[in-house]
């Protein structure tokens, strides 16, 4: 006995006291984060398969039957970037469904250059700390959690809920949330979708400043921009050198941006924004709401670098490739330019506006590529069902702090849901630091606090939509 009680001891000694403080279904949900996280999903060593496999085996835990979950594999050059679809069957069979998506892959981290391992899921200072503590496995985590407590409840939803565990969105060849889309779409057929991309802001303190609902994202497209010429000897320099033509018309596109563009919701994010700016901007956006020709008022209000971006398609030179020899002249030269496009926007009248601000038709530009190729999709209503509905939950779990629409600048797999007629929103509940939590980055953290009062608002938010 004496044994046996010291082993407890040492065992509750071993979990963070913050751990020990939590409710026991906090706990629960903080044991399948902490698998979650330390599951590597990583596109160089590690699996998207195992990760879904484990969720599944949880799903299963909780009275989930093999008929309620689907494992499925990536492609035949990479078979672990699969996923896991699973469905919780509603009351009512003329409610359509509800989607939650989140991707279970991560972005690189390299052991080295962090001070944490960052495939150990490490609970220190109030944070959480591990790639993928934020992006996005405390979606995943929060999502499957609440698929676990909606079916311990005993009692079905009104409305079908479906959970997609996806990969590929951070990169990487295959992407299975397009794959969803284009071969079995009916798995993941839904009313509409939550996603991630709806992070708020908090100050340097961690205090909250605002909620963000995101309804609508760029769309990412690369061009190959490039100048041919027959080149010589560097001893007989020629006016028409394919450097300086292609770095001539790069300024010229530098210095042209593209026409603003408003649409719901970066009209409804800017007024909120107006009510909180100093008077001279909230100015500037009041007119450039009244007329977004207004180049006065769009000036000041495009000094900030992410409401820049926000007005318009953005395109900027990201690569240079040129020349052959030290002691020739360039017979080539060539850039990446990379452009994150309004929703709506197609990719050939992006092309075309990029040639106009080029103003030299001896640079080509070809649209690049891509495995995973964009798709032109307006962004998603600012429903009353939707928005209204997470504005009231919002209101109670996160009293006097703001909810605003926002677009993302960035991308998540919701551009093939939107595309495909599937209305995806980034949720609110979150706060990101200034300095981003070390997404994508080193040391990448969330809150302990923040991501246990997100996943409780998230829970009533997705109770609320499988009852209406």
């Amino acid at each position: 006995m004496r044994h046996l009680i010291a082993g407890l001891l040492a065992a509750s000694l071993a979990i963070p006291a913050a751990a020990q403080a939590l409710r026991p279904d906090q706990q629960a949900f903080r044991a399948l984060y902490k698998e979650l996280v330390e599951t590597n999903t990583s596109v160089s060593t590690g699996s998207c398969n195992l990760a879904a496999e484990r969720m599944a085996a949880r799903l299963k835990a909780a009275g989930y039957t093999d008929a309620d979950i689907r494992l499925f594999p990536g492609s035949i050059e990479r078979p672990q970037d699969g996923g896991l679809v699973a469905v919780l069957k509603g009351s009512d069979p003329k409610a359509r469904a509800i989607l939650l998506l989140s991707h279970l892959d991560v972005v690189e981290a390299k052991r080295a250059d962090w001070e944490r391992d960052p495939f150990t899921f490490i609970e220190e200072g109030g944070f959480f700390y591990g790639r993928g503590v934020s992006d996005d496995k405390a979606h995943g985590a929060i999502f499957t959690d609440a698929m676990i407590r909606l079916k311990q409840a005993g009692k079905p939803p009104k409305r079908t809920i479906k959970l997609a565990l996806t990969c590929g969105e951070e990169g990487g060849p295959f992407n299975s949330a397009k794959w969803l889309v284009d071969n079995h779409r009916d798995w993941i057929e839904a009313e509409f979708a939550l996603n991630e991309g709806g992070s708020g802001k908090a100050d340097a303190t961690g205090k909250p400043i605002s909620l963000a609902f995101q309804a609508g994202e760029k769309v990412y497209q690369d061009f190959t921009l490039e100048t041919r010429n027959p080149g010589g000897h560097s001893s007989r320099p020629r006016p028409d050198n394919a450097i300086y033509e292609l770095a001539a018309g790069l300024v010229r596109l530098s210095r042209n941006d593209f026409p603003v563009i408003l649409s719901d919701t970066t009209r409804a994010y800017f007024a909120e924004m107006a009510k909180i700016a100093d008077a001279g901007t909230a100015q500037a956006i009041t007119a450039l709401l009244a007329n977004p020709a207004d180049a006065h008022a769009e000036s000041i209000v495009s000094r900030d670098p992410g409401w820049h971006s926000t007005l318009r398609t953005t395109c900027v030179a990201t690569m240079l490739d040129a020349g052959h020899a030290r002691n020739a002249l360039p017979q080539r030269a060539q850039a990446n330019v990379n452009c994150r496009m309004f929703p709506g926007e197609s990719v050939e009248k992006v092309r075309g506006q990029i040639v106009e601000r080029l103003g030299d038709p001896s640079i080509s530009v070809t649209a690049r590529a891509s495995e995973n190729p964009p798709t032109a999709a307006p962004p998603p209503p600012l429903s009353p069902l939707v928005y209204g509905t997470a504005v009231t939950l919002a209101a109670k779990h996160f009293p006097g702090i703001p909810i605003i629409p926002t677009m993302s600048t960035g991308a998540t797999d919701g551009r093939y849901l939107n595309a495909a007629g599937i209305a995806t929103y980034g949720m609110p509940g979150r706060f990101g630091m200034p300095d981003g939590n070390g997404v994508h980055g080193l040391n990448e953290r969330i809150s302990v606090a923040g991501v246990m009062k997100e996943r409780d608002y998230l829970f009533d938010l997705i109770n609320a939509y499988a009852s209406k």
